[in-house]
């Protein structure tokens, strides 16, 4: 999510990148943020539901480039959230501002930015075929993608600011100035074309040691750390395009130690009180940590398959118990290969779960609403031990966020159940879990080809819940699109319409679409009872 007006003061000041031909190497990629920009930046459709099969094949493409040049990708992914909840406040900022961006797009026809619902699960499928090593971190992945970039010593691929502060040996590609697209020939080897930033590079240009880097993004402001009272235009040589950064910057070019920094930054709060100030320094020692980059605990499972150990978090956050004793050891796999969503490990250690934002007129009611009852048995699995706390989802109401508490739907055989053991559970137990979740019978399935099973079973149960009830036109599209299977078709951008979404239409496209999520999610809990099925087709 990186620093606040970074990237933008680097790109001001060019000299600080390298051109470089990149080919022949290892190349860490922020698959978060790849998959976002990609999309972004492709011109597809992103409020009609989303142009899955145009993206797969945009994927393809990109991982070709790669190989055509000798680079071998490692993607890694973010998974759940911060234990911690310092990021909290951000993370809902951002939710209110993803909710008005939404019904903007409804409203206007305009791309806003909003992802489709299943562009995550298009991009892992795809990677996975592809044979590209992919890997979910228990957390947010800029630590972990640091951690391999030191040891490996080969770049990373992101737009995230984050990764300019970090002290890579290969530094960062930034993915704004990788010309993937345009790979070109030097002798009989090709290429990439695209810009090298290190923060060496960065610490010359402004001038300041390499050890205050870290102290420059936690004053400046990151994901962590809102720290306003603080004048730096006051420091900032006139006619600076970024006063406030540059200020900071100059500010910082006086001391060696980040000690001191920070101790002297606290000063210039003035009239805060001594326990204000107290808490300021507690944050920012907190914001530093986040820049401190660890060993690598994902260089075994790339290397050798093994699951890395679940982090310790009760330093971090003394009320939490530890992530193992919460989350069976049987997870650590699945979720490292993302065949668990990160989603589990939120339900889990924090008892809450942010749902996906729709593109949707605000008077209507979220999307989400409709596949309710699946989550709630989700939840029921996850926390069949214990005390059995309800579970708050964020999501929307109009245009404002809405905290909802849900209780979980727990199975009548909590002993056959249990979380602990549900991977042991019986196949056909587990089946009948979801089966029973989508309100269909073996029976209504058993003519079906393996791969139309769950998005088949996935459309009676949006059938019978969807409000108002689904066009007959919408369903015959949706039918024909899935009885043709793997047949081939078209993988060409549409392009941006501007064209409005019917309103009906689009909102109960978008209940199916966060049905088919919510399935996939318990399927995947369940061990696939049912075999996953090819979304972008």
């Amino acid at each position: 999510m990186g620093v606040q007006g970074l990237s933008g003061l680097i790109e001001n000041q060019r000299d600080i990148h390298r051109d470089v031909r990149f080919r022949t190497s290892r190349l860490l990629i922020d698959g978060s943020n790849l998959s976002h920009l990609l999309y972004y930046s492709s011109g597809l459709d992103q409020n009609h539901g989303g142009e899955y099969a145009a993206f797969e094949d945009l994927v393809e493409r990109f991982v070709s480039a790669l190989r055509s040049c000798r680079i071998a990708p490692y993607v890694l992914m973010d998974g759940g959230s911060d234990f911690t909840d310092r990021k909290l406040e951000t993370v809902t900022s951002r939710a209110e501002d993803r909710i008005k961006r939404a019904h903007q797009a409804a409203e206007s026809g305009r791309q806003k930015n909003i992802l489709p619902g299943l562009i995550k699960w298009v991009f892992r499928q795809t990677l996975v075929r592809l044979e590209v090593p992919v890997a979910q971190c228990f957390g947010e992945a800029d630590q972990e993608i640091a951690a391999l970039a030191k040891e490996w010593k080969c770049p990373v691929l992101s737009n995230d600011s984050d990764f300019f502060i970090f002290n890579l040996p290969a530094g960062i590609l930034p993915i704004s100035h990788f010309r993937w697209k345009a790979v070109r020939q030097s002798g009989s080897r090709s290429y990439i074309p695209c810009k090298r930033y290190q923060s060496t590079s960065f610490c010359s240009f402004f001038r300041i040691r390499l050890q205050l880097l870290p102290v420059f993004a936690v004053l400046a402001g990151n994901d962590y750390v809102k720290q306003q009272q603080i004048n730096w235009t006051q420091f900032a040589p006139a006619g600076t395009k970024a006063p406030r950064l540059e200020g900071l910057l100059c500010w910082l070019r006086g001391f060696q130690q980040p000690q001191k920094a920070l101790k002297a930054a606290v000063r210039l709060l003035g009239n805060l009180s001594k326990t204000s100030k107290a808490e300021v320094r507690r944050s920012l020692d907190l914001g530093l940590k986040e820049y401190q980059v660890p060993p690598s605990c994902l260089q075994k499972f790339f290397t050798h398959g093994e699951a890395p150990e679940f982090p310790v978090v009760e330093e971090l956050c003394p009320g939490l118990r530890g992530v193992a004793e919460l989350v069976p050891d049987w997870m650590r796999l699945p979720l490292t290969q993302a065949r668990l969503i990160g989603d589990v490990l939120d339900v889990l250690l924090l008892h809450r779960v942010s749902l996906s934002i729709a593109v949707e007129h605000k008077d209507l009611p979220s999307s989400n609403l409709t596949s309710g009852p699946l989550r709630q048995v989700m939840y029921g699995l996850l926390l069949s031990g214990g005390r059995r706390p309800q579970v708050e989802e964020r999501d929307r109401d109009g245009l404002q966020p809405k905290f909802t508490p849900v209780t979980p739907t727990y199975s009548q055989d909590p002993e056959q159940l249990n979380l602990s053991c549900l991977h042991e559970a019986d196949p056909s137990q587990r089946l009948q879990v979801l089966l029973e979740a989508l309100g269909v019978t073996q029976d209504h399935l058993r003519d079906l080809p393996p791969q139309l099973q769950l998005p088949v079973a996935v459309t009676c149960y949006w059938l019978q819940r969807a409000q108002p009830a689904p066009g007959e036109r919408l369903v015959e599209a949706l039918l024909l699109g899935m009885s043709r299977g793997d047949a081939p078709r078209s993988r060409t951008a549409v392009g941006c319409s501007r064209q409005k979404p019917d309103v009906c239409d689009a909102h109960a496209f978008n209940q199916w679409q966060a049905c088919l999520k919510d399935t996939l999610h318990l399927n995947q809990l369940l061990g696939f009872p049912l075999p996953e099925p090819h979304i972008a087709r």
